[in-house]
């Protein structure tokens, strides 16, 4: 307890803000000399994960484990999109120059860093730590803070070592922090209402999203395929939606005109949280769409071509379906080959088939 100005003061609560009143004293009105809600903090724990939005969702199987081992740490996260972090971290930071400003002026117990981006990287090596986790800035590239996190690093650098993983995402971020892997879930806060006006009609519905961003258009599927798809949906009475956001803007109107699927436009990331959430299955490229399917625990059906499959822990939810013709562009941007395309050699069937029988599960 301390004294600022004739006040008793328990600044060590994980509940004391400084700027603002805590929770109990707006709820209850009561003081640190004689409240029931304090709680001590035993530590700062920091999280560095940026983005992208996806990898935010599902870096979130860290917080469990990590809270088991580090009980009652004041746990902070910095990220570009810091809607997607639960609510169960205390600080939550928009990746910005005042954030790094406050960041800067703390010693902290445990850093965990899972980015290799130069900044993050730069970051993590200028704070004050006992204990670091992930990657760091050495002779001014990232570089492994310790031995946990060698191997996720050497996998990042060269294709064919990637190529051989046999460790999904979450192993590999909830080893690096020196945690034991028990396929921890996703966790997400409770999204809000659905604001999409559902079809018609008694059928499961299946949210289709449409495209895969801008960074990877070598995950593109042909229209003709979604078109398929979505009639041999319709005719099984399912109720199509369709999901995206700016990128699949035009492709998603287009879709709807030729196929009369639902789609009321893009919507804000806390929006689009309940248009999913009204989903019963998912059918997705690598998207933000698909960690959110997985973290609101949806049956999931996931179209993979560019990618180490062994990356995807789908928690017995979901199916990996891949191209019948050998991808020949591995972690590219695009397609390096002239002759053919592999998502085009992805029938429609495939995927319907796959509904199907995630909708057994339901």
């Amino acid at each position: 307890m301390t004294d600022v100005g004739g006040v008793p003061l328990r600044t060590d609560c994980l509940q004391f803000r400084g700027d603002i009143p805590c929770k109990p004293h707006k709820e209850f009105g009561v003081h640190c000399s004689a409240c029931d809600h304090y709680q001590p903090r035993a530590g700062r724990l920091l999280i560095i994960k940026l983005g992208a939005a996806g990898d935010v969702i599902r870096t979130t199987v860290i917080l469990d484990p990590l809270q088991a081992k580090y009980p009652g740490y004041e746990i902070w996260w910095l990220t570009l999109t810091p809607d997607l972090v639960p609510q169960r971290v205390h600080k939550r930071l928009r990746f910005s120059a005042e954030s790094l400003l406050t960041l800067q002026q703390i010693s902290f117990d445990v850093v965990v860093n899972l980015d290799k981006d130069l900044h993050a990287c730069a970051l993590m090596a200028s704070l004050t730590a006992t204990e670091r986790f992930g990657f760091t800035l050495s002779d001014g590239v990232p570089a492994p803070v310790n031995a946990l996190a060698e191997h996720k690093f050497v996998t990042g650098v060269f294709d064919d070592l990637n190529q051989q993983n046999t460790l999904s995402y979450p192993q590999e971020i909830i080893e690096i922090c020196g945690l034991d892997y028990a396929r921890q879930e996703y966790i997400m806060d409770p999204p809000g209402p659905n604001p999409l006006t559902l079809p018609q009609g008694s059928g499961p519905v299946i949210g289709l999203n449409t495209g895969c961003g801008d960074r990877w258009i070598a995950r593109e599927w042909p229209i003709d395929s979604w078109i398929a798809l979505i009639n041999g949906l319709m005719e099984r009475g399912y109720r199509v939606v369709l999901l995206g956001g700016p990128s699949e803007h035009e492709r998603n109107v287009m879709l709807k005109e030729r196929t009369g699927a639902t789609y009321e436009g893009t919507w804000p990331l806390k929006q689009f949280l309940g248009v999913v959430n009204g989903c019963d299955v998912v059918v997705t490229a690598v998207t933000m769409a698909m960690h959110i399917a997985l973290g609101l625990r949806k049956q999931l059906v996931l179209m993979n071509n560019i990618f180490n499959r062994h990356e995807f822990e789908l928690y017995d939810r979901g199916v990996l379906i891949e191209p019948d013709k050998e991808c020949t562009c591995f972690f590219r941007h695009d397609c390096v080959r002239t002759d053919y395309r592999c998502m085009d050699h992805l029938p429609a069937q495939k995927i319907l088939d796959a509904v199907d029988a995630r909708v057994a599960y339901l």
